[in-house]
């Protein structure tokens, strides 16, 4: 549990970088109906290991498109030491995603992401500012928040109304807005995969509108969850079968880095 100071300390960090979010296209690929231009897209996860919430593996890929090959990996376990507090869940794992870009950036970076999409919200948060938000102002990369639970903020719930919205997406590719009583709309539901009735909650991260991150979400899914994220999940968790079976090496954390609010779940309930 964060004490009151921290908790403090993590709004004000929040609400100075929350003035760096740009809500709108910034990209010429952005425009075009067929991403013209688009030709990496990358994707992050932590996994953590079970039963311990302090041992992870921070995992970025990157994919080409719209071919979704992977073409950079880049798996390593990690130590968290931020606790997990409900809304603050950037400082406890953005840390390493954001080591995890700049390796890349330096080592290859012709395999640089152009987008990066996110386990987790953007501007559908607490504060306006979930872990899209705040990896995308940190690395100034287009980002977009994917997330497989609805996060209950401006008075969205898991009601009979949100479960009869759901019901109504009848085909892959239908959607429903998520405004909240402040009236704004905080981020798109979103059937993305013919085989499965659980939607994808599309929110806002950064330099990218809300109806660009849905069409290029829903290009992205091969199954339920987009491929970026898909296999950076299934990468950080094979890497942790992988060092189970030897001495675990766990990079220590940052002290300002902060149990996901929502798990993604395995994709083979897709």
């Amino acid at each position: 549990m964060a004490a009151p100071a921290e908790r403090r300390c993590w709004e004000r960090e929040q609400a100075r970088l929350k003035a760096g979010v740009v809500e709108q296209d910034t990209e010429e690929w952005q425009k075009d109906p067929n991403f013209a231009g688009l030709e990496r897209v990358g994707g992050v996860d932590l996994s953590y290991i079970k039963g311990d919430d302090t041992s992870a593996c921070a995992s970025l890929v990157v994919l080409s498109y719209p071919a979704l090959q992977v073409l950079y990996e880049d798996s390593r376990m990690v130590a968290i030491t931020a606790p997990y507090v409900a809304g603050f869940l950037a400082f406890r794992e953005v840390p390493f995603l954001v080591e995890a870009v700049q390796r890349l950036q330096q080592e290859e970076p012709k395999l640089s992401p152009q987008v990066l999409l996110v386990d987790g919200n953007g501007l559908l948060h607490h504060r306006g500012f979930g872990v899209a938000c705040h990896l995308g102002v940190l690395t100034d990369l287009p980002c977009i928040g994917v997330a497989k639970n609805l996060l209950q903020v401006d008075g969205l719930a898991r009601d009979e109304l949100h479960r009869e919205q759901i019901r109504s997406l009848q085909r892959s590719g239908d959607t429903f807005p998520l405004t909240g009583t402040s009236g704004r709309v905080l981020g798109m539901v979103l059937r993305s995969y013919n085989n499965s009735s659980k939607p994808l909650y599309i929110s806002v991260g950064h330099r990218v509108s809300l109806g660009t991150a849905v069409r290029l979400v829903r290009s992205c899914c091969r199954y339920r969850v987009p491929e970026p994220i898909r296999q950076a999940d299934i990468r950080s968790r094979e890497y942790i079968r992988k060092q189970l079976c030897a001495p675990l090496e766990l990079r220590p954390a940052r002290p300002e880095s902060s149990k996901k609010e929502a798990e993604l779940e395995d994709e083979a309930d897709a």
